[in-house]
């Protein structure tokens, strides 16, 4: 098997501290690579530093051809690259396939958003004193960007990552995760093939460690992390004067108001099925505390329990399967872990509670204890706990009782109901009539208390890439 390259400022290079990348489900090699040298990891920083005047003065049209060309690289090579996720992270393929399909509409975003990229003109006459002025409001680049991406997603995040920063015109550093670096390399092979500037571009594997010195570097005045709370959080104390952003964990909630119908309760059961299980529940959002009001909670719970029983398991390469394995034995013995508490504490297993090896079997759990992991925490497994409620009242308390706040998902008809759950619910987005775990790539999104600031979204990233210069024009008529 050949060893990847990494790239340094759109330069492939290779080391000689090989790493091996397996799948989590059969020990299968997926590929091999190397972490960048100390020498490769100084010359992208170097080159990001020194490319920062030049890729803020990229004209838009080859900032977004370089954009479209990356997405219709990834649709041609789509099977190819889901293959290639399934293989390093153990995700079904019928998800892979569609992660390729959102990072195609990820860079297609950005090729829009690049074109429209365009600031706004303020009229300042509104007072006398400033009669005949006019300001052009517009957005600069913040500097050049470390980007650092998660496992879960090994393609379409770090796409939220690359997209927003060539679109503005930001060079940026990416650090995949150790686990899950050949997609973003493969990325690198695309990216290498459009007419970037030197140095706006560079994709380096490299261990934590070095991650943090990185985090650290004054050259990279930007941070955009997404990975789990408490490496977040110390980035953004180790660099208190850099602009930082995180997207990171939540323990996304559903309400099921008691206005749902047989219909309405089977789509309900469906989703929150189907998105609590899905990647094994590796999802920042994926559906992990329900509430459902007592009115139809019996009738949600057995439908779920059926929906849960009928989702296939095992090997992630068939494509009927739906759930697949977790990244490693040691994240599948921590939900074990984590479940045998919640039974100890007085929660009834209605299905799964069992594993093997780095597989974990869907999980629905009810009487679960507040106090316990499963139920105050991140799980970031397949495990879902049904709670019954009194009132929507009670639902939205317990909603907020966390102190998480990323997505959530009210299943109403009620209009009213909607708003009110906008207004009340202390999380980032709100999602009627599905589950928290439906994201747009275009829209606004991230989270609250500790699951993080600012927000992903191509337009609202490049926004948080940016920051705003304005040029007042004197003795116009306006």
């Amino acid at each position: 098997m050949t060893t990847t390259p990494y790239w340094i400022a759109g330069r492939a290079a290779t080391g000689t501290d090989v790493l091996e990348v397996r799948s989590p489900f059969d020990g299968a090699l997926a590929g091999r690579t190397t972490n960048a040298t100390a020498e490769d990891v100084e010359a992208a920083v170097a080159a990001a530093d020194g490319a920062r005047a030049v890729c803020a003065a990229t004209p838009a049209h080859v900032r977004a051809a370089a954009l479209d060309h990356v997405s219709r690289r990834l649709a041609e090579r789509s099977e190819e690259i889901a293959a290639l996720i399934t293989a390093e992270s153990g995700k079904p393929l019928k998800w892979s396939r569609l992660e390729v399909t959102r990072a195609v509409s990820t860079f297609r975003w950005g090729a829009e958003e690049a074109r429209r990229w365009s600031g706004s003109l303020q009229r300042l006459d509104t007072d006398p004193a400033a009669t005949g002025r006019m300001a052009l409001v517009r957005r600069a680049p913040r500097g050049p960007v470390l980007g650092i991406a998660p496992f879960n997603f090994p393609l379409n995040l770090v796409a939220h990552k690359v997209a927003p920063a060539i679109a503005v015109g930001a060079p940026i550093v990416l650090k995949p995760a150790p686990a899950t670096p050949l997609s973003a390399l493969l990325l690198g092979e695309i990216l290498a093939e459009t007419d970037l500037p030197a140095g706006s571009w560079s994709v380096l594997p490299v261990p934590n460690e070095v991650a943090a010195e990185l985090v650290r570097d004054p050259r990279l005045p930007v941070v955009s992390f997404t990975g789990s709370v408490p490496v977040g959080w110390s980035i953004r104390e180790s660099a208190p004067r850099k602009h930082v952003t995180l997207e990171l964990g939540g323990n996304a909630a559903v309400v099921v108001a008691p206005d749902q119908d047989d219909a309405a309760l089977d789509w309900a059961a469906t989703r929150i099925a189907t998105f609590a299980m899905y990647q094994a529940g590796q999802s920042c959002v994926s559906v992990q505390r329900v509430f459902a009001h007592r009115d139809v909670a019996g009738a949600l719970a057995d439908r779920v329990v059926e929906t849960v029983g009928k989702l296939v398991t095992g090997d992630p390469t068939d494509a009927a399967t739906d759930v697949g394995p977790l990244i490693d034995e040691q994240a599948a013995r921590r939900v074990e872990s984590w479940v045998d508490e919640a039974v100890a504490a007085g929660a009834t297993v209605l299905t799964g509670g069992t594993r093997e090896g780095s597989s974990y079997a869907p999980t629905v759990l009810a009487d679960v204890p507040a106090h316990v992991k499963v139920s105050c925490e991140e799980v970031f497994g397949p495990v879902v706990v049904l709670e019954t409620v009194d009132s929507v009242d009670e639902a939205f308390a317990r909603v907020n009782d966390s102190r998480f706040g990323l997505q959530a998902g009210v299943f109403t008809r009620d209009l009213q109901l909607a708003f009110r759950a906008a207004q009340e619910l202390e999380v980032g987005g709100v999602i009627i009539g599905d589950v928290p775990s439906y994201r747009a790539d275009q829209m606004p999104y991230g989270g609250l208390k500790d699951s993080g600031t600012g927000r992903e979204g191509v337009h609202a990233a490049m926004e948080d890439l940016t920051e705003e210069r304005v040029l007042v024009l004197t003795g116009i008529a306006v």
